[in-house]
């Protein structure tokens, strides 16, 4: 990476803008309106190679399918940028490949649509995780290490905010699709989903435009094997440390956990409880307000005793609230665990984005 200072304000900023930009995807297109849509506007049957499944179960494949491919794809391309030193190119790369998926959802309109809905929602995912990997990397290049909790709670409070922000646009157009030229909500929400791509794109921007360049190695042939070699190199170490490999390990269960409860909350709402698509909205938008909070909070208790004890106390939480959905037959009920999933959400962001699992070292 080219030379430049740490703690910089401008580039701190620049980090925590595409937390403002790609946030859009994880709020209106895997939580808050995407689900829905995809729900209401295609068969409640689909039958592929005489095999039927409901739609709901074709968007919880898609998700799944989405993270086989990341999986497979980060480690190896993670060692490929680190060795060519190309981090912010393919950071650049998976933007560009999720908000132009998120843009054609724009052609949506039902079943005639189903499969190309169902390949640009799997693209838009890898777009959003693959992204990810790369955006937080950047974190130990731009901050020193006492700074990791309060720089990404940051990073969390600006994704939140843009994306709410952006969530109410879309829901007044969705509700008075009158007063934008709508003949009805369906337009406006297609709409919804254009304007997520140019958001995450365009405010990405300045995030490219103030990082610290890459400083690139000549690509060759040469740059796969050892993208490769990288990889088993760093494999090699991480065996060694049965700390690592436990970490990770658990690290993989919590992840699939988590991220089945955020992609699938929505839609075991719709099918299981009755919630309506208003009530629905409303309790994503409680979850985003609480998250807030919930980042500052863990943050400044990690600060004060350590990270070790906020961690626990959030997977106690989020075992508590996986326990309860199980058993959840009211909107109250429902209601409270969406307060909590908030809480502890926007706490083990922070700690995820810093790398900050070495426990108080």
């Amino acid at each position: 990476m080219s030379t430049h200072a740490l703690n910089d304000k401008k580039i701190i900023r620049a980090w925590a803008i595409f937390d403002w930009a790609n946030s859009a995807y994880s709020l209106v297109i895997s939580t808050a309106i995407f689900p829905i849509y995809f729900i209401a506007y295609t068969p409640e049957i689909i039958t592929l190679g005489g095999i039927q499944f409901t739609n709901a179960a074709l968007y919880s494949f898609a998700v799944t399918f989405s993270y086989v491919i990341i999986a497979c794809l980060s480690p190896i391309l993670s060692g490929i940028a680190d060795y060519s030193g190309r981090r912010k190119f393919f950071l650049h790369m998976f933007t560009l490949i999720g908000s132009i998926a998120c843009m054609i959802l724009y052609l949506f309109k039902g079943e005639p649509q189903l499969w190309l809905a169902t390949t640009m929602f799997i693209l838009a995912t890898v777009g959003f995780s693959g992204s990810l990997v790369f955006y937080d990397s950047f974190l130990p290049l731009i901050v020193t290490e006492d700074r990791y909790n309060s720089v990404s709670a940051k990073g969390f409070t600006y994704g939140y905010i843009g994306s709410v922000i952006l969530l109410i646009a879309i829901l007044l157009m969705g509700n008075k699709p009158e007063w934008f030229g709508f003949a009805d909500s369906q337009g406006a929400y297609r709409l919804g989903f254009l304007m997520v791509g140019l958001w995450w794109v365009g405010f990405a921007q300045y995030t490219l435009k103030f990082l610290p360049k890459d400083k690139r190695t000549a690509f060759t042939e040469k740059i796969m094997s050892n993208g490769f070699n990288e990889l088993k190199k760093a494999f090699r170490q991480v065996w060694q440390n049965k700390n690592i490999v436990m970490f990770l390990t658990s690290y993989f269960f919590y992840s699939a956990g988590v991220q089945t409860v955020i992609y699938l909350a929505t839609v075991f709402a719709s099918k299981e409880l009755g919630f309506e698509s208003t009530e629905l909205i409303i309790i994503v938008l409680l979850l985003q307000l609480v998250a807030i909070v919930g980042a500052y909070l863990f943050s400044l208790l990690g600060n004060v005793r350590g990270n070790r004890l906020s961690i626990m106390i959030m997977l106690v939480i989020w075992i508590g609230i996986c326990i309860g959905a199980y058993y959840t037959q009211s909107k109250s009920f429902f209601y409270f665990l969406a307060v909590m999933v908030g809480m502890v959400m926007g706490g083990i962001t922070i700690f995820v984005k810093s790398k900050f699992f070495v426990f108080d070292h």
